[in-house]
């Protein structure tokens, strides 16, 4: 395996600038400024975008001395732990077992992480989620399955990692899969992450099916969940032992949230919560736990509301959030990453700057540099000498060359409500008349932002204007914005796509006979249901992991135990699954539909395509279909990725021509 360590020192205001690598880490030619951009070549390779980035989910050691996360290795990405030094024979790398994806990772202490695993996996002639969690120790490269021998479907949910670097967490699982069962409520676990050992916490308790623990390990917390009446209450106690009270409860049918804390203050019974204000927007508020009474808020950003929050390694801290706000996503609370913030964004004023893992003192860490047009670098800071050290190019294949220009822009829906996308014109031409995909984001509950996204920029290089319209529903525009996709799935959230189809053409940017729409999971859903809602608008349609049957989405969540409730939240998205389901549409469609889907996929089934394929043959419809025998989801697989943009290229020449 090789790794290449570059070494990039950037000009901040106050750390004193240097030119030192990583201890024992090759050294390259480098300048103390952040490189200038480089224009991009006319047309770079499918293979370039293609390209697995460095790394993702990563973390930096609680000493600050490795890196754990996912890297591309050899065309696939693997979990690796890599040191901060040179020395390449203490690097370690562990496949992702086959047919699960690794959704987290975290450090336990400064020897040991934790890979949290789900798959898709046949149950009783069912597919059902699966959880499991293993330990990696990176001095002896073992491998530790961690409550493998259980029976339940969940053994994976981690309450607690210690700050002392010892080797025992918390884990709540399950032991059956028969809800009249005792076994099938969790029960919580001190579990060792080097040997397996384990010894019960708390034992479970009739439908408590999450537990919560303070800073110090203490279970304090359980939530009870009843699918048939759609009812939760909370469970507290004081401290780690004695009873619990019931002290909350809610009803998901009247829209009723249980107050849950993030963080257990010291010293009483209060912690920090988030919650709605009188005017809807989320905030950091102080609450009484056994009354749970507002003491007082917290934080409440001036604009927007708050996203989540930022602790420190051992729980004990609230160092800042992220927000809705653009201008201000994140504030940091503590004052010394406030000011290093701020001196990293004068070193790179055109770009992000993200701090994305601290050490357990905060004097290391590991910061992203990047901006929409360019995937960036990510480098490591020691607060010692103030220096920035590039680790590696995020796509080594591009390295730090611009692409194509991206900003946001907003219009009015066909209601007059007013709608964000992000705006992307090919490099080096007008905004005018051009060849236009619209790419409507998955989830539905997400949104775009500006941020470096390899299918806009690989479409963008071919010649191809890009708009990322997020609808109402979208996460990022605060509670009363996302309440607004209710009921309207299929309907206006998919007429604010077309409208920013109308806003692009009344602009001058899209060519109005030159339009298709292109998305993944809900993404692909709204573009197959956009060329059965408005037909004569685009000239194709390309769905990548989409839903087709959106009843059949609806009711297949690997068997959840919350499956009503989730099956409740998505009628509340449309009132009438068929009548908005794409392959109950099939005669309504006129363009041209390409379907790409991974046989590894465990979020969207890969029978969504299979049927829609079907549905669109025998309709004698015109339909490609792209089987990916080893794609997941996310295209975690160069090779995959390789085969998803050459389809895309391929379609899109043929049946929306840019040239």
């Amino acid at each position: 395996m090789y790794f290449r360590f570059l070494v990039m020192a950037a000009a901040l205001s106050s750390p004193t600038l240097a030119n030192t690598p990583p201890q024992g880490a090759p050294t390259t030619t480098a300048q103390a400024t952040v490189a200038e951009p480089v224009a991009a070549p006319e047309k770079l390779s499918v293979d370039a975008f293609a390209n697995l980035p460095f790394v993702e989910h990563a973390h930096i050691s609680p000493d600050g001395s490795h890196i754990a996360g996912l890297f591309g290795v050899k065309g696939e990405q693997k979990i690796v732990i890599m040191p901060l030094a040179a020395d390449k024979s203490t690097t370690m790398a562990a496949p992702v077992p086959d047919g699960t994806q690794a959704s987290a990772i975290r450090w336990v202490n400064d020897n040991n992480i934790i890979v949290t695993l789900t798959g898709l996996l046949p149950v009783e002639g069912e597919r059902w989620y699966v959880s499991r969690l293993v330990g990696i120790n990176r001095t002896t490269n073992i491998l530790t399955k961690l409550l493998w021998d259980l029976g339940g479907q969940n053994t994976a949910d981690v309450l607690w990692i210690p700050s002392d670097g010892s080797n025992e967490i918390l884990i709540a699982a399950q032991n059956s899969i028969y809800s009249s069962l005792p076994e099938f409520w969790p029960t919580v676990y001190r579990v060792d992450v080097t040997t397996g050992k384990r010894k019960r916490e708390v034992v479970g308790k009739t439908n408590v099916l999450d537990w919560g623990a303070d800073q110090n390990g203490h279970v304090r917390i359980g939530l009870g969940y009843d699918d048939t009446r759609l009812t939760s209450r909370l469970l507290y106690r004081s401290s780690g032992s004695g009873l619990f009270k019931l002290v909350e409860k809610a009803s998901y049918r009247k829209d009723e949230v249980l107050t849950v804390p993030f963080q257990f203050l010291p010293g009483g019974d209060q912690g920090l919560v988030l919650q709605d204000n009188e005017s809807g927007q989320t905030g950091i508020v102080k609450v009484d736990l056994m009354t749970q009474q507002a003491v007082e808020t917290v934080f409440q950003p001036e604009k927007g509301e708050v996203q989540s929050v930022m602790m420190s390694q051992d729980g004990s801290t609230m160092l800042g959030t992220y927000t809705s706000d653009k201008n201000d996503a994140v504030v940091w609370f503590d004052p010394v990453l406030a000011k290093m913030q701020g001196d990293f964004h004068k070193a790179v004023p055109n770009s992000t700057v993200s701090i994305e893992s601290m050490s357990k003192d905060r004097t290391k860490m590991l910061v992203r540099i990047d901006s929409a047009d360019a995937p960036g670098g990510i480098y490591y800071f020691d607060t010692a000498d103030g220096v920035l050290r590039k680790i590696a190019s995020v796509n080594e294949k591009i390295g730090s060359k611009r692409l194509s220009p991206v900003k946001l822009v907003q219009y009015k829906a066909r209601d007059g409500l007013e709608i964000e996308g992000v705006l992307t014109i090919p490099r080096g031409k007008e905004a005018k008349n051009l060849p236009f995909v619209v790419m409507p984001h998955g989830g539905p509950w997400g949104h775009d932002s500006l941020q470096y996204d390899y299918w806009v920029q690989f479409l963008a290089s071919r010649g191809y204007a890009v708009l990322q319209p997020n609808f109402r529903g979208s996460t990022g525009y605060g509670t009363e914005f996302l309440n607004k996709g209710k009921g309207q799935m299929g309907f206006a959230m998919q007429d604010d796509v077309t409208d920013g189809v109308g806003w692009a053409i009344e602009q001058g940017i899209a060519d109005p006979k030159r339009v298709c729409i292109v998305g993944a999971s809900y993404g692909g859903y709204a573009a197959m249901w956009g060329i059965a809602k408005d037909p004569d608008l685009y000239r194709c349609a390309i769905s990548i992991s989409g839903v087709a049957a959106v009843r059949r989405e609806v009711n297949d969540f690997g068997n959840s135990i919350r499956g009503k409730l989730y099956k409740t939240q998505w009628q509340e998205m449309t009132p009438d699954f068929a009548a908005v389901s794409p392959i109950n549409a099939v005669n309504r469609m006129k363009a041209p539909l390409l379907l790409v889907h991974g046989r590894k996929d465990v979020t969207v089934d890969h029978v969504q395509s299979e049927k829609m394929n079907s549905a669109m043959v025998k309709a004698g419809k015109n339909v490609e279909f792209v089987s990916i025998p080893l794609a997941d989801h996310y295209f975690t697989r160069q090779e995959d990725r390789v085969t998803l943009l050459s389809a895309m290229e391929r379609f899109l020449a043929k049946h929306n021509p840019a040239d």
